[in-house]
Protein backbone atom coordinates (compact mmCIF):
# COMPACT_ATOMS: atom_id res chain seq x y z
CA UNK A 1 0.00 0.00 0.00
CA UNK A 2 1.40 3.45 -0.80
CA UNK A 3 1.43 6.23 1.44
CA UNK A 4 -0.47 9.56 -0.22
CA UNK A 5 2.67 11.56 -0.45
CA UNK A 6 4.99 8.35 -2.20
CA UNK A 7 1.66 8.38 -4.84
CA UNK A 8 1.56 12.39 -5.14
CA UNK A 9 5.11 12.05 -5.65
CA UNK A 10 5.06 9.26 -7.91
CA UNK A 11 1.99 11.15 -10.30
CA UNK A 12 4.58 14.48 -10.20
CA UNK A 13 7.69 12.38 -11.51
CA UNK A 14 5.06 10.82 -13.69
CA UNK A 15 3.91 13.56 -15.21
CA UNK A 16 7.01 15.01 -15.62
CA UNK A 17 8.35 12.28 -17.52
CA UNK A 18 5.39 12.54 -19.98
CA UNK A 19 5.80 15.82 -20.65
CA UNK A 20 9.20 15.07 -21.89
CA UNK A 21 8.38 12.91 -24.16
CA UNK A 22 8.22 10.06 -22.51
CA UNK A 23 4.99 6.91 -22.79
CA UNK A 24 3.17 6.62 -19.97
CA UNK A 25 2.91 3.06 -20.19
CA UNK A 26 6.80 2.87 -19.80
CA UNK A 27 7.30 6.00 -17.21
CA UNK A 28 4.75 3.84 -15.02
CA UNK A 29 6.47 0.94 -15.02
CA UNK A 30 10.04 3.11 -14.19
CA UNK A 31 7.75 4.33 -11.72
CA UNK A 32 6.89 0.70 -10.57
CA UNK A 33 2.90 0.76 -10.66
CA UNK A 34 0.41 -0.15 -13.68
CA UNK A 35 -0.87 2.40 -15.59
CA UNK A 36 -4.33 1.57 -14.48
CA UNK A 37 -3.15 2.37 -11.16
CA UNK A 38 -2.70 5.47 -12.22
CA UNK A 39 -5.77 6.12 -13.77
CA UNK A 40 -7.47 4.72 -11.03
CA UNK A 41 -6.01 7.10 -8.61
CA UNK A 42 -6.79 10.40 -10.42
CA UNK A 43 -10.53 8.63 -11.11
CA UNK A 44 -11.51 8.41 -7.28
CA UNK A 45 -9.13 10.89 -5.68
CA UNK A 46 -6.58 8.56 -5.00
CA UNK A 47 -4.05 11.31 -4.96
CA UNK A 48 -6.11 13.48 -2.04
CA UNK A 49 -7.68 11.47 0.19
CA UNK A 50 -5.54 8.53 -0.31
CA UNK A 51 -5.81 4.82 0.22
CA UNK A 52 -9.04 3.85 1.21
CA UNK A 53 -9.04 0.38 2.22
CA UNK A 54 -9.04 -0.16 6.13
CA UNK A 55 -5.72 -2.08 6.28
CA UNK A 56 -3.91 1.02 4.64
CA UNK A 57 -1.33 2.83 6.90
CA UNK A 58 -2.35 6.46 7.17
CA UNK A 59 -0.86 9.49 8.30
CA UNK A 60 -1.81 10.37 12.20
CA UNK A 61 -4.52 13.13 11.64
CA UNK A 62 -3.21 16.77 13.09
CA UNK A 63 -5.81 17.10 15.35
CA UNK A 64 -5.06 13.80 16.87
CA UNK A 65 -5.41 13.56 20.84
CA UNK A 66 -1.53 13.82 22.15
CA UNK A 67 0.18 10.95 24.07
CA UNK A 68 -1.07 13.36 27.50
CA UNK A 69 -4.06 14.07 26.34
CA UNK A 70 -5.04 10.53 25.93
CA UNK A 71 -3.34 9.55 29.30
CA UNK A 72 -5.38 12.13 31.09
CA UNK A 73 -8.82 10.63 29.18
CA UNK A 74 -7.82 6.96 30.87
CA UNK A 75 -7.12 8.62 34.13
CA UNK A 76 -10.18 10.74 34.11
CA UNK A 77 -11.98 7.26 32.99
CA UNK A 78 -10.74 5.18 35.84
CA UNK A 79 -11.38 7.94 38.56
CA UNK A 80 -13.90 5.92 40.96
CA UNK A 81 -16.34 8.35 40.51
CA UNK A 82 -16.31 6.70 36.52
CA UNK A 83 -15.17 3.26 36.94
CA UNK A 84 -18.81 2.03 36.39
CA UNK A 85 -19.97 4.58 33.79
CA UNK A 86 -19.67 4.48 30.15
CA UNK A 87 -18.94 6.95 28.33
CA UNK A 88 -21.64 8.27 27.12
CA UNK A 89 -22.65 9.66 30.66
CA UNK A 90 -18.92 10.70 31.28
CA UNK A 91 -18.79 13.22 29.18
CA UNK A 92 -22.17 15.13 29.75
CA UNK A 93 -21.13 14.88 33.43
CA UNK A 94 -17.85 16.51 32.66
CA UNK A 95 -19.39 19.63 30.51
CA UNK A 96 -21.65 20.35 33.32
CA UNK A 97 -18.47 20.74 35.45
CA UNK A 98 -17.36 22.92 31.96
CA UNK A 99 -14.88 20.20 31.54
CA UNK A 100 -13.95 19.04 28.05
CA UNK A 101 -11.78 16.30 27.21
CA UNK A 102 -13.00 14.63 24.19
CA UNK A 103 -16.30 13.30 22.39
CA UNK A 104 -18.07 10.63 23.65
CA UNK A 105 -16.86 8.39 20.60
CA UNK A 106 -13.34 9.13 21.32
CA UNK A 107 -13.50 8.10 24.74
CA UNK A 108 -14.94 5.05 23.49
CA UNK A 109 -11.95 4.61 21.12
CA UNK A 110 -9.38 5.49 23.68
CA UNK A 111 -10.87 3.24 25.76
CA UNK A 112 -10.95 0.41 23.64
CA UNK A 113 -7.42 0.68 22.28
CA UNK A 114 -6.47 -0.24 25.93
CA UNK A 115 -8.26 -2.98 26.97
CA UNK A 116 -10.65 -0.97 28.67
CA UNK A 117 -14.30 -1.52 26.55
CA UNK A 118 -15.50 -4.67 29.19
CA UNK A 119 -19.00 -3.83 30.47
CA UNK A 120 -19.13 -1.60 34.03
CA UNK A 121 -20.21 -2.28 37.43
CA UNK A 122 -21.96 -5.32 37.41
CA UNK A 123 -23.44 -5.80 34.03
CA UNK A 124 -22.82 -8.65 32.25
CA UNK A 125 -21.61 -8.55 28.25
CA UNK A 126 -24.63 -9.70 26.03
CA UNK A 127 -24.50 -13.52 25.02
CA UNK A 128 -24.65 -14.75 21.46
CA UNK A 129 -28.34 -15.94 20.88
CA UNK A 130 -28.11 -20.03 20.81
CA UNK A 131 -29.13 -20.87 17.25
CA UNK A 132 -32.25 -22.56 16.35
CA UNK A 133 -32.73 -26.31 16.89
CA UNK A 134 -32.66 -27.87 14.06
CA UNK A 135 -33.21 -31.63 13.08
CA UNK A 136 -32.68 -33.25 9.65
CA UNK A 137 -35.38 -35.96 8.64
CA UNK A 138 -34.31 -38.21 5.59
CA UNK A 139 -37.49 -40.68 6.06
CA UNK A 140 -40.59 -41.70 8.05
CA UNK A 141 -40.53 -41.75 11.92
CA UNK A 142 -36.99 -39.62 12.45
CA UNK A 143 -38.68 -35.75 13.57
CA UNK A 144 -42.06 -35.38 14.81
CA UNK A 145 -43.04 -31.97 15.77
CA UNK A 146 -45.90 -31.16 18.67
CA UNK A 147 -48.12 -28.43 20.22
CA UNK A 148 -51.23 -27.63 21.34
CA UNK A 149 -53.68 -24.70 20.43
CA UNK A 150 -56.97 -23.18 21.22
CA UNK A 151 -60.04 -23.87 19.69
CA UNK A 152 -62.72 -21.77 20.57
CA UNK A 153 -66.52 -22.76 21.53
CA UNK A 154 -69.64 -20.66 21.46
CA UNK A 155 -69.27 -19.54 25.17
CA UNK A 156 -66.88 -16.61 25.22
CA UNK A 157 -64.10 -17.36 27.48
CA UNK A 158 -64.35 -21.10 27.11
CA UNK A 159 -61.97 -23.13 24.48
CA UNK A 160 -61.49 -26.87 23.79
CA UNK A 161 -57.25 -27.85 23.16
CA UNK A 162 -56.26 -29.61 19.87
CA UNK A 163 -53.27 -31.70 20.51
CA UNK A 164 -51.41 -32.52 17.35
CA UNK A 165 -48.12 -34.48 16.05
CA UNK A 166 -46.64 -33.93 12.92
CA UNK A 167 -44.22 -36.24 11.28
CA UNK A 168 -41.78 -33.82 9.49
CA UNK A 169 -40.70 -35.61 6.28
CA UNK A 170 -44.24 -36.62 5.61
CA UNK A 171 -46.06 -33.65 7.15
CA UNK A 172 -48.30 -36.52 7.66
CA UNK A 173 -50.28 -36.14 10.85
CA UNK A 174 -49.68 -39.46 12.60
CA UNK A 175 -51.16 -38.51 16.33
CA UNK A 176 -54.16 -35.65 17.60
CA UNK A 177 -56.55 -35.39 20.16
CA UNK A 178 -59.09 -32.64 21.43
CA UNK A 179 -59.69 -32.24 24.95
CA UNK A 180 -62.13 -30.15 27.42
CA UNK A 181 -58.86 -29.19 29.43
CA UNK A 182 -55.27 -28.64 29.14
CA UNK A 183 -53.39 -31.09 31.08
CA UNK A 184 -50.20 -33.44 30.39
CA UNK A 185 -52.20 -36.58 30.76
CA UNK A 186 -53.63 -36.24 27.41
CA UNK A 187 -50.13 -35.41 25.92
CA UNK A 188 -49.35 -38.76 27.14
CA UNK A 189 -51.26 -40.62 26.29
CA UNK A 190 -50.99 -38.89 22.96
CA UNK A 191 -47.71 -40.11 22.48
CA UNK A 192 -47.84 -43.45 23.81
CA UNK A 193 -51.27 -44.10 21.00
CA UNK A 194 -48.86 -42.50 18.09
CA UNK A 195 -45.57 -44.60 19.18
CA UNK A 196 -47.84 -47.69 18.87
CA UNK A 197 -49.33 -46.62 15.47
CA UNK A 198 -46.39 -46.25 13.96
CA UNK A 199 -44.70 -49.17 14.94
CA UNK A 200 -41.64 -47.41 16.53
CA UNK A 201 -40.85 -49.93 18.94
CA UNK A 202 -39.39 -52.03 15.92
CA UNK A 203 -37.41 -49.36 15.11
CA UNK A 204 -33.27 -49.58 15.66
CA UNK A 205 -33.32 -45.54 16.48
CA UNK A 206 -36.53 -43.93 17.60
CA UNK A 207 -37.94 -40.35 16.49
CA UNK A 208 -36.67 -36.76 18.05
CA UNK A 209 -39.83 -35.19 19.08
CA UNK A 210 -40.32 -31.63 19.13
CA UNK A 211 -42.08 -28.84 20.60
CA UNK A 212 -42.25 -25.48 22.23
CA UNK A 213 -41.42 -24.52 25.89
CA UNK A 214 -44.78 -25.25 27.08
CA UNK A 215 -45.68 -26.65 30.60
CA UNK A 216 -47.73 -29.40 29.16
CA UNK A 217 -45.52 -30.43 26.81
CA UNK A 218 -42.04 -30.34 29.43
CA UNK A 219 -44.00 -31.98 32.63
CA UNK A 220 -42.67 -34.65 34.14
CA UNK A 221 -45.15 -37.50 33.29
CA UNK A 222 -44.25 -36.60 29.52
CA UNK A 223 -40.43 -36.50 29.91
CA UNK A 224 -41.08 -39.91 31.60
CA UNK A 225 -43.73 -41.61 28.63
CA UNK A 226 -40.74 -40.59 26.72
CA UNK A 227 -37.97 -41.79 28.34
CA UNK A 228 -39.70 -45.24 28.50
CA UNK A 229 -40.75 -45.13 24.73
CA UNK A 230 -36.98 -43.91 23.78
CA UNK A 231 -38.34 -41.04 22.22
CA UNK A 232 -35.73 -38.17 22.54
CA UNK A 233 -37.48 -34.66 23.56
CA UNK A 234 -36.31 -31.68 21.77
CA UNK A 235 -37.56 -28.06 22.54
CA UNK A 236 -37.67 -24.64 20.55
CA UNK A 237 -35.72 -21.75 22.38
CA UNK A 238 -37.26 -19.98 25.17
CA UNK A 239 -39.45 -16.61 24.05
CA UNK A 240 -38.93 -18.09 20.53
CA UNK A 241 -42.54 -18.28 18.37
CA UNK A 242 -40.96 -19.95 14.80
CA UNK A 243 -38.64 -22.35 16.09
CA UNK A 244 -41.44 -25.32 15.59
CA UNK A 245 -42.84 -23.84 11.96
CA UNK A 246 -44.25 -26.93 10.80
CA UNK A 247 -46.77 -26.83 13.67
CA UNK A 248 -47.87 -23.70 14.05
CA UNK A 249 -47.93 -23.65 9.66
CA UNK A 250 -49.94 -26.53 10.46
CA UNK A 251 -52.56 -25.17 12.90
CA UNK A 252 -52.50 -21.73 10.23
CA UNK A 253 -53.73 -24.39 7.46
CA UNK A 254 -56.28 -25.45 10.14
CA UNK A 255 -58.14 -22.64 11.25
CA UNK A 256 -58.28 -21.34 7.89
CA UNK A 257 -60.28 -23.80 6.29
CA UNK A 258 -63.44 -23.35 5.18
CA UNK A 259 -65.23 -25.70 7.64
CA UNK A 260 -63.75 -24.25 10.36
CA UNK A 261 -66.67 -22.47 12.21
CA UNK A 262 -65.59 -19.20 13.18
CA UNK A 263 -68.04 -18.51 15.79
CA UNK A 264 -66.97 -21.52 17.71
CA UNK A 265 -67.81 -25.28 18.47
CA UNK A 266 -71.00 -25.78 20.22
CA UNK A 267 -69.62 -28.76 22.17
CA UNK A 268 -66.15 -31.28 22.49
CA UNK A 269 -68.20 -34.06 20.36
CA UNK A 270 -68.37 -30.92 17.32
CA UNK A 271 -64.95 -30.05 17.49
CA UNK A 272 -63.63 -33.84 17.76
CA UNK A 273 -65.82 -34.36 14.56
CA UNK A 274 -64.45 -31.30 13.41
CA UNK A 275 -61.11 -32.70 13.98
CA UNK A 276 -61.71 -36.21 12.59
CA UNK A 277 -62.94 -34.68 9.08
CA UNK A 278 -59.63 -31.97 8.67
CA UNK A 279 -56.95 -34.87 9.47
CA UNK A 280 -58.29 -37.24 6.79
CA UNK A 281 -58.82 -33.66 4.71
CA UNK A 282 -55.22 -33.07 5.63
CA UNK A 283 -52.97 -36.39 5.63
CA UNK A 284 -55.12 -38.03 2.22
CA UNK A 285 -57.30 -35.35 0.14
CA UNK A 286 -54.37 -32.22 0.60
CA UNK A 287 -51.77 -31.93 -2.44
CA UNK A 288 -49.28 -30.40 -0.16
CA UNK A 289 -47.34 -27.84 -1.80
CA UNK A 290 -44.03 -28.66 0.54
CA UNK A 291 -43.88 -31.91 -1.02
CA UNK A 292 -44.12 -31.69 -4.67
CA UNK A 293 -48.29 -31.48 -4.33
CA UNK A 294 -48.45 -35.53 -2.88
CA UNK A 295 -50.87 -36.00 -0.34
CA UNK A 296 -48.69 -36.82 3.02
CA UNK A 297 -50.36 -40.15 3.60
CA UNK A 298 -48.97 -40.93 0.06
CA UNK A 299 -45.08 -39.72 1.13
CA UNK A 300 -45.44 -41.52 4.34
CA UNK A 301 -45.91 -44.64 2.45
CA UNK A 302 -43.36 -43.77 0.25
CA UNK A 303 -45.87 -43.55 -2.74
CA UNK A 304 -44.47 -40.09 -3.93
CA UNK A 305 -41.67 -41.44 -5.96
CA UNK A 306 -43.58 -43.50 -8.16
CA UNK A 307 -46.51 -40.73 -8.45
CA UNK A 308 -43.79 -37.92 -9.62
CA UNK A 309 -41.79 -40.09 -11.54
CA UNK A 310 -45.37 -40.45 -13.86
CA UNK A 311 -46.09 -36.89 -13.38
CA UNK A 312 -42.46 -36.10 -15.22
CA UNK A 313 -42.80 -39.02 -17.68
CA UNK A 314 -46.29 -37.01 -18.99
CA UNK A 315 -44.97 -33.50 -19.10
CA UNK A 316 -41.82 -35.19 -21.11
CA UNK A 317 -44.72 -37.21 -23.64
CA UNK A 318 -46.67 -33.81 -23.71
CA UNK A 319 -43.98 -31.53 -24.42
CA UNK A 320 -42.59 -34.44 -27.49
CA UNK A 321 -46.09 -34.27 -28.51
CA UNK A 322 -46.27 -30.04 -28.67
CA UNK A 323 -42.80 -28.99 -28.56
CA UNK A 324 -43.37 -25.26 -29.40
CA UNK A 325 -45.63 -24.65 -26.42
CA UNK A 326 -42.74 -25.28 -24.22
CA UNK A 327 -39.51 -22.75 -23.84
CA UNK A 328 -37.44 -24.38 -21.77
CA UNK A 329 -37.52 -27.67 -19.67
CA UNK A 330 -40.31 -29.67 -18.07
CA UNK A 331 -41.50 -28.57 -14.78
CA UNK A 332 -39.59 -30.53 -12.09
CA UNK A 333 -41.15 -33.71 -10.39
CA UNK A 334 -38.16 -34.53 -8.52
CA UNK A 335 -39.00 -36.02 -5.11
CA UNK A 336 -38.12 -33.66 -1.64
CA UNK A 337 -35.23 -35.46 -0.36
CA UNK A 338 -33.86 -34.67 3.34
CA UNK A 339 -36.29 -31.77 5.50
CA UNK A 340 -34.78 -29.94 8.01
CA UNK A 341 -36.62 -28.56 11.54
CA UNK A 342 -35.06 -24.90 10.96
CA UNK A 343 -33.42 -23.57 8.05
CA UNK A 344 -30.24 -25.33 7.24
CA UNK A 345 -26.93 -24.94 4.92
CA UNK A 346 -27.40 -27.85 1.98
CA UNK A 347 -24.03 -29.29 2.68
CA UNK A 348 -25.18 -30.46 6.36
CA UNK A 349 -27.93 -31.73 4.50
CA UNK A 350 -25.59 -33.73 2.09
CA UNK A 351 -23.58 -34.26 4.69
CA UNK A 352 -26.37 -36.38 6.57
CA UNK A 353 -28.68 -37.48 3.69
CA UNK A 354 -26.33 -41.21 3.52
CA UNK A 355 -26.98 -44.22 5.72
CA UNK A 356 -26.85 -41.98 8.77
CA UNK A 357 -28.85 -42.23 11.62
CA UNK A 358 -30.26 -38.67 11.79
CA UNK A 359 -31.45 -37.75 15.50
CA UNK A 360 -28.32 -35.27 16.33
CA UNK A 361 -28.55 -31.20 16.17
CA UNK A 362 -26.43 -30.10 14.03
CA UNK A 363 -27.17 -26.14 14.47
Amino acid sequence: MILIEDRRSLAHDIETAKKAGARLRLACEVAGIDERTLQRWKAHAGLVKGDGRPQAVHPTPSHALSQDERLKLLGVANEPRFCAVPPARIVPMLADEGVYLASESTFSRVLRANNQTAHRGRAKAPHAKRPATTHIATTVCQVWCWDMTYLPAIVMGRWFYLYLILDLYSRKIVGWEVHETDHSDHAVHLVRRTALAEGIAALTVKPVLHGDNGSTLKATTVLAMLNWLGVMPSYSRPRVSDDNAYAESLFRTAKYRPEFPVKGFADLEAARAWGAGFVHWYNVEHRHSGIQYVSPAQRHAGEDQAILAARHALYTQAREQNPARWSGKTRNWSPIGAVTLNPERDCVIKEYSGDKPIQQLVA
